[in-house]
């Protein structure tokens, strides 16, 4: 039963996607402390720009851990820089708990930060690896769904904290984000090493096993393991023989645009504006004039992180069934209007200078107001179902092997720069132009919204050893299966009448059509 378990595709993905709470622990861990009146007394009320330092260093360990993680992922495996990672940010934890000084925090900060890097590009590159071509949107889509719950989570966590009279207020957040590392460390051992990884490596019989063992529940004559064995041995060979296997070849035509598809998806994800909502809700609604005291801000702005948990679950159970580019392109279309309309609203307001200095609106009458409230939560729910989880799935499952980690290294690393631009450019752009930032994003949004109409093919329902052909074709409408059938066996990737009487069978649901009803 135990070996089920560990072989179950569902229970990889998800045991794997601890790493996203993780991820979320560490994005709201300062947050809600910074405000408090213990951590202005023992940090003796830091400045704005040390602040801000304090703050960055997250974002930028994070684009450091990003951009060097391809090297160790195809090094030493998906697994074991998993486990790594996961051993870092307990020691970052460890740090920010028992500081006793700015200097601390922030090597506890950038620590943390490095791994939680890590692990948002490793996660969703072993999640693609070990799905299957029907559920695989499903299984990386869990990533961002933990991602949700560990910033709701440390959210209320800090609601909770802000009673303790001493440092615990600060400490008791800052220890408790480790506890999900711990148990990734100690559990990641038990699961089974990417099958393509292996395979890349030489290992083929071990990754034929893996496959046998999560595609067909051991059994090495199931047609699934047999088709997808010979596919990723035939394309490990079409690589080595006639491709090449350097990171130079991420600057090659063909691969250069499929690199700017990933980057330009992860930095459009970051310009969506969510960090506006996920980052200063309070202050948005602080300055909206919602809310009559501190208290019903926070329990205003803490709404927005249900919604954002709530609304992530459809997104993984229909994105397979959506696809990716209508779910992106009307998710972006849907953020865009939502946030035209709160910057149309508070446009109508009076601005004026409020308490601590901060620039707040008067709105006319509280029907206004309800409306923004009304469209951050529509605006949180669009992203949430579209752009949340697929920001991290297209990137993962778009690069051949040869490149895969070191191309989703970059896109992940663009989507942490931009992070790291936004924590310092977003608040004083809500002071200097005032309702103009939402209006700014709400451009964004509509841009991103025709990109990907243009630019982006669909690849639902293709395996990863079927990419390349989809990116010679560029779809936006599924590739007839002759002609991929064709163009596989260019590669030397041939199906007999079995094989593809086989395939011709996944046409039911995508349980049926995985054939994990039994793995459940």
């Amino acid at each position: 039963m135990g070996a089920k378990i560990f072989s179950n595709v569902y229970a990889i993905g998800a045991f794997a996607a601890i790493a996203g709470i993780m991820f979320g622990f560490d994005i709201g861990s300062n947050s809600g402390v910074i405000g408090t009146e213990q951590y202005q007394l023992f940090f003796e009320k830091p400045s704005a720009l040390l602040q801000g330092g304090i703050n960055g260093a997250l974002s930028a360990g994070c684009f450091v851990g990003a951009l060097g993680s391809g090297y160790p992922a195809d090094r030493f495996s998906r697994k074991y820089t998993l486990i790594a990672a996961s051993a870092l940010f307990i020691v970052g934890s460890i740090f920010q708990a028992a500081c006793n000084g700015v200097a601390m925090l922030c090597v506890g900060r950038v620590l943390n930060g490095i791994s939680v890097g890590v692990t948002s590009m490793v996660v969703p590159l072993y999640q693609s690896e070990i799905a299957p071509k029907e559920i695989r949107g499903r299984i990386v889509a869990v990533q961002q769904w933990s991602i949700t719950w560990g910033i709701m989570i440390s959210f209320w966590i800090q609601y909770g904290c802000q009673y303790f009279n001493n440092t615990a207020a600060f400490r008791v957040p800052w220890g408790i984000q480790g506890v999900p590392a711990v148990i990734l460390c100690a559990g990641m051992w038990a699961f089974p090493f990417s099958p393509r990884w292996l395979a890349d490596q030489g290992r083929m019989e071990e990754a034929f096993q893996v496959l046998a063992d999560i595609h067909g529940n051991g059994d090495r004559t199931h047609p699934r393991v047999i088709v997808e064995m010979e596919e990723i041995s035939a394309t490990i060979h079409f690589d080595k023989e006639i491709a090449s296997h350097r990171y130079s070849d991420l600057l090659k035509p063909g691969m250069a645009y499929r690199v700017f598809l990933g980057v330009a998806l992860q930095i459009w994800q970051q310009l969506t504006g969510m960090n506006i909502i996920m980052f200063y809700v309070v202050f948005l609604f602080q300055q909206a004039g919602i809310g009559s005291d501190q208290e019903a801000q926070l329990v205003s702005s803490g709404i927005s992180y249900v919604v954002n948990v709530v609304m992530t679950v459809p997104a993984i159970l229909y994105v397979d069934k959506w696809g990716r580019r209508p779910t992106l392109i009307i998710g972006a279309l849907a953020m865009s209007i939502f946030l035209w309309i709160v910057g149309g609203i508070l446009a109508t307001g009076t601005w004026s200078i409020g308490p601590k200095d901060k620039y707040i609106v008067e709105l006319d009458n509280k029907h206004k107001a309800n409306a923004v409230v009304a469209c951050i939560y529509l605006f949180v729910a669009s992203f949430a179902t579209s752009w949340g989880p697929l920001g991290w799935i297209y990137p993962a499952e778009i690069y051949p092997l040869r490149v895969r980690a070191m191309a989703v290294s970059l896109s992940t690393a663009s989507n942490w720069l931009f992070n790291w631009i936004l924590n310092f450019v977003v608040p004083m752009l809500m002071e200097e132009i005032h309702y103009g930032l939402y209006l700014l994003f709400a451009a964004f949004n509509f841009l991103m919204c025709v990109h990907v109409f243009f630019a982006y093919p669909e690849t639902k329902g293709y395996t990863l050893e079927e990419m390349d052909v989809i990116f010679e074709y560029n779809p936006r409408k599924a590739i007839p299966r002759d002609v991929m059938d064709q163009r596989l066996e260019e590669r030397g990737i041939r199906r007999n009448e079995e094989k593809k009487a086989y395939e011709a069978r996944q046409a039911g649901s995508v349980d049926e059509k995985s054939g994990h009803e039994e793995n459940v």
